[in-house]
């Protein structure tokens, strides 16, 4: 780890990342990558209808240019319902959705890949809390910022009391927002603490939060690790191995939401979040103790 506020996962592109196990042909490899540059082309101009809509049509839109891309991709997404762990037993639980005109939620999840906050777009209506190194990503940026993406900087720790009014402010005008608190991204089989300042921003707004489990797998159900974005690993080598990948999925888990209670800290919050994302099976009731 190299310093409190930029983790660094210990997964690399050679000890971590496999080859997919079916490959798909090479036209239709070529085909998904153009058909990616054409919808991401597209952006820009949903961007700016998305903008003069507004509200649920705008939702409603950055959704479908979200799937759009995942599918050109040949990505196909799924979405389950998750469970709380009450007294140390499994107990299934209805997801609650989020009121309209209520405060939105933190959502929270685990971070494997570029895509993750598409993946989570494509689900449910969010703004994104996004690095500012995406800056330097031609087009990509003007997307990310055409969304209303909240930009973090990492590198400059001074900046993250802002960044947490940021996000205060979305979560109390009733948008949810999406971060991945591990700071970093890992390759799926493990992860890592997650990180605590956006957790005061569900507390300073009084709004829920509600974790979310990402992972990608192939049509056999084994663990995918192609989508990944570890280490020195680059945008257009992953890129290349998802468009390779035949069969590819990704699981999407909705937990239920954990809402705000009076007097909670973001040290409990964060580690009720943790548990539930990356399946600790830690009692949810033990950290609920330490809440109080």
């Amino acid at each position: 780890m190299s310093g409190g506020w930029l983790p660094v996962a210990p997964c690399t592109v050679d000890s971590c990342v496999a080859a997919p196990t079916e490959l798909t042909g090479p036209l239709r490899r070529v085909a998904r990558l153009v058909g990616a540059v054409v919808v991401v082309l597209a952006g820009l101009p949903c961007t700016w209808a998305a903008r003069a809509l507004g509200g649920s049509r705008a939702d409603a839109l950055a959704m479908a240019w979200s799937r759009t891309f995942l599918r050109v991709l040949g990505l196909r997404l799924e979405v389950r319902q998750g469970f709380t762990v009450l007294g140390g037993a499994a107990v299934p639980m209805r997801v609650v959705e989020e009121e309209p005109g209520s405060a939105g939620a933190l959502l929270v999840a685990n971070h494997v890949s570029w895509l993750d906050p598409l993946v989570v777009a494509a689900t449910t209506p969010c703004l994104a809390l996004a690095k500012s190194e995406i800056a330097a990503w031609p087009l990509i940026r003007s997307l990310v910022a055409g969304s209303g993406a909240i930009f973090i900087h990492r590198e400059r720790l001074s900046t993250l009391p802002g960044t947490v009014r940021a996000i205060a402010d979305a979560l109390r005008a009733g948008r949810s927002v999406v971060a991945f608190p591990e700071g970093t991204t890992w390759c799926g089989r493990g992860g890592g603490p997650f990180r605590r300042a956006v957790f005061q921003a569900a507390i300073d707004a009084g709004a829920p939060v509600r974790p979310i489990t990402l992972r990608f797998r192939d049509r056999a159900g084994h663990l995918a690790t192609g989508p990944s974005f570890v280490g020195e690993d680059t945008l257009l080598a992953s890129l290349v191995r998802v468009v390779s990948a035949k069969g590819l999925v990704v699981e999407v888990t909705r937990f239920p939401l954990i809402p705000h209670t009076s007097g909670v800290d973001r040290r409990a919050l964060a580690g009720l979040a943790h548990a539930t994302v990356l399946g600790d099976h830690l009692r949810h009731d033990e950290h609920l103790a330490v809440a109080a």
